[in-house]
């Protein structure tokens, strides 16, 4: 069944969009409720600086020491990840954990290595804790991101090699 309000529902999400903009918000959350059983749950939100907020939902963790990033390469000029034959990027948009729980160690770290299928992270969209997999065995080369900060969708989070 298509919702009927769907053209009323883009324009709106689009005017939350521009109103986070012009704001300069990171994130803004609203229900509208249509009825019985119908309602639209937006939530809109973008990139923030490395010390992103944890959500209230779960304790702080405790301090965990983050590996250096990577040198640059010798010709003094910073490749983009992203464009990394061995970069794992986030499947979605939501909030990177490093470990299991708060006070757990880190599933990865820099030189670790990891099999097809192991948690390389967590990222938590929606309040939902999603795992993502290594892709294919190998070598952990660089860790792109903090625990804790925001990604998109296509962000890279991991070098294997």
């Amino acid at each position: 069944m298509t919702n009927p309000n769907h053209e009323n529902d883009v324009t709106f999400i689009r005017a939350l969009a521009e109103l986070l903009r012009e704001n300069d918000l990171t994130e803004l959350q609203v229900k509208r409720d249509y009825g019985d059983d119908n309602s639209l749950n937006v939530r809109v939100s973008r990139a923030t600086p490395a010390a992103a907020v944890m959500p209230a939902s779960l304790p702080a963790p405790a301090a965990v020491s983050m590996p250096s990033p990577a040198p640059m390469p010798e010709g003094g000029t910073a490749e983009d990840p992203a464009e990394h034959p061995g970069a794992v990027t986030s499947p979605m948009v939501g909030t990177v954990y490093m470990q299991p729980e708060p006070g757990a160690p880190s599933f990865i770290s820099v030189g670790a290595s990891v099999a097809e299928g192991d948690t390389l992270l967590i990222v938590e969209a929606m309040k939902t804790m999603n795992h993502i997999p290594a892709p294919r065995a190998g070598t952990v080369k660089r860790i792109l991101i903090e625990d804790g900060a925001a990604v998109e969708y296509g962000t890279p989070l991991v070098i294997l090699e």
